[in-house]
């Protein structure tokens, strides 16, 4: 479909930059074990959805983690639909005592909004949610806007993998993700497989090594094994223009007891991240991490046994699918000039979004590219407002040179 000519509905920054502190000052922390986590920042959007007048639907995922899904009809006849998606949990912001300000305080200096959240990514859910309301309030348009904000975006997903099975998603035509990409359109997102290689070998005393079978020495070459992985994985796929190679990265090694260093243990563990490309093969990968890994560990007189935690694909959207013009053309209407292409270094909820329910799916919000999920997280305040404006014309741009 042609991409209408963008317009910029009048936003109300402070209110999105309010909401972000807010939402920020919420500890929405997916912690394991964790009873609520969402929960207070999803009750806060729900208030404000309220206020709107917005139909929205609660879905409780899991205990206390509940995904809030509100559709916004246009008003203007038949059109497309499009979504926007945001999560609202974080990740612990692990010593306080290693942050310059208060984690969870949202103070503004120095023209940035801190805490843990204010790029990855309350901002983002902010700056949407104030982008439609925009539209809204500017007059009918054609079609409908989805405004999902989800659950457990740092954990397993849940909430986009509950979603993407709810009828709702099938109307959907295509999905803006508002991940902090730093001005960024991130068409493509590198895909993740998370091992888990156990090792199991024999116990013995550490004067007697000889009748042990050792999964300490296993672990070691199946750790240098799988540097040989990632070179074959690199010449196998070669490399992407945004999203770059295939990293194969060891993240964990257990094994044995520092309170029995006189001990060699029978069991250990080496865990695994991969990140892959668009046009990586995942079943062949992991096959060749396998058998990589039990040649290694079989060097020791070790078995292993590999389990897939968790296996998500590397996903990609046409440059010139509508809503990534679309996209684009908001970004030149506020900033003047077109936005560089980019990958997502990870995963987001729109890898699941498309893996599991085929929605195109693209990443573009505040915040810098590097900055999540570490000490002193800050957002530009501007890009707050600048990250409204894109999405309320975006969105216009959408639906407008979709309509029917």
């Amino acid at each position: 479909m042609a991409t209408a000519p963008p317009t910029v509905p009048a936003v109300d920054t402070d209110a999105a930059l309010a909401l972000t502190q807010d939402l920020v000052r919420l500890r929405t922390v997916n912690a394991a074990g964790a009873t609520e986590v969402e929960q207070p920042a999803a009750l806060l959007v729900q208030r404000l959805f309220d206020t709107f007048g917005w139909t929205y639907d609660v879905v409780e995922v899991a205990p206390g983690r509940p995904n809030t899904v509100a559709v916004v009809e246009g008003g203007g006849g038949d059109g497309p639909t499009l979504m926007f998606e945001g999560h609202i949990d974080v990740v612990t912001e692990g010593d306080p005592a290693d942050w310059s300000v208060d984690p969870y305080g949202a103070l503004i200096r120095d023209g940035r909004l801190w805490g843990r959240g204010a790029a990855d990514m309350k901002s983002g859910v902010a700056a949407m949610i104030y982008a439609v309301r925009a539209l809204q309030l500017a007059g009918p348009f054609p079609g409908r806007i989805v405004v999902g904000v989800l659950c457990d975006e740092e954990g397993l997903m849940l909430g986009a993998k509950a979603f993407a099975a709810s009828p709702l998603a099938r109307s959907v035509d295509a999905v803006i993700v508002c991940e902090p990409e730093g001005y960024e359109v991130c068409t493509s997102a590198r895909g993740g497989i998370r091992l888990r290689i156990d090792l199991h070998g024999v116990m013995a005393h550490g004067a007697m090594p000889q009748e042990a079978r050792s999964p300490i020495v296993a672990g070691a070459r199946v750790v240098d094994a799988l540097a040989d992985v990632q070179a074959w994985a690199r010449e196998r796929y070669g490399a992407h223009p945004h999203a770059g190679r295939v990293t194969v990265t060891p993240t964990v090694l257990l094994g044995g007891d520092p309170d029995q260093l006189n001990v060699i243990p029978a069991h250990g563990v080496v865990g695994v991240d991969v990140r892959t490309i668009p046009g990586t093969d995942h079943a062949e990968l992991i096959g060749r991490v396998r058998e990589s890994a039990r040649a290694a560990a079989a060097t020791a007189g070790v078995d292993i046994a590999l389990t897939v935690v968790d296996d998500r694909p590397a996903v990609e959207i046409a440059e010139d699918h509508p809503v990534v013009s679309a996209l684009v053309a908001g970004h030149r209407q506020v900033h003047g000039a077109a936005p560089p292409f980019g990958a997502v270094p990870g995963t987001t909820d729109g890898t699941i979004l498309t893996r599991d329910a085929g929605l195109p799916t693209v990443v573009y919000g505040p915040g810098g590219k590097w900055i999540a999920h570490q000490k002193d997280e800050y957002v530009e305040v501007r890009e707050i407002g600048e990250y409204t404006r894109v999405y309320a014309a975006a969105a216009h741009a959408f639906l407008t040179g979709g309509a029917r």
